[in-house]
């Protein structure tokens, strides 16, 4: 898949690690991660909720989802992961695609939804992906999800191909000087 990319590139997001308060009052954590992490990420998927998944993923048996995490926890894959306490409770991801852009999913706990958690693990994989020179990011989302749907049109996402049940949006992300 290549979707059309806006025009007009969006800056301005915070980089991990970083902490903040959600809407239900808890103090929520957010860094990077990698391989090492796939331990906490495995026991927040082993937990997911079976209707959350979308297009097949997360996968639902154990061993598949340890197999899948290796895949999206990759060397050149960026993720995210936010925690309460040491519990992950929700976690976001950059993974190339075959176009030098990447496409961006995100995974939040059931009972974690609607608090700014997924709108915040977005701004600060953006804002990571963008320190680290990515320029386009991608995804696509069921159209009857309004939650994520509203989410992604919030930090900037437009849609750029709506015909079939999912839609597809993208962003540009404003380059910098920075690395990290």
């Amino acid at each position: 898949m290549t979707p059309d990319f806006p025009d007009e590139a969006v800056d301005g997001f915070p980089t991990p690690p970083r902490e903040f308060t959600d809407a239900e009052g808890r103090d929520i954590v957010i860094e990077r991660t990698d391989s090492d992490g796939i331990p906490a990420l495995k026991e927040m998927y082993v937990d997911f909720d079976p209707e959350d998944r979308a297009q097949g993923v997360p996968p639902i048996k154990e061993s598949a989802i340890a197999e899948w995490l290796e895949s999206v926890v990759a060397e050149d894959c960026l993720n995210v992961v936010a925690f309460h306490g040491d519990r992950a409770v929700g976690h976001a991801m950059l993974v190339p695609d075959t176009t030098g852009a990447f496409e961006l999913a995100i995974f939040v706990l059931d009972e974690y939804q609607g608090a700014l958690i997924g709108t915040e693990l977005v701004r600060s994989l953006l804002g990571w992906g963008q320190s680290n020179g990515i320029e386009r990011v991608w995804l696509t989302v069921e159209r009857w999800n309004d939650p994520a749907v509203r989410l992604y049109e919030k930090v900037g996402f437009e849609t750029t191909d709506s015909a079939s049940f999912e839609l597809e949006m993208a962003i540009r992300l404003a380059q910098t000087d920075n690395t990290g």
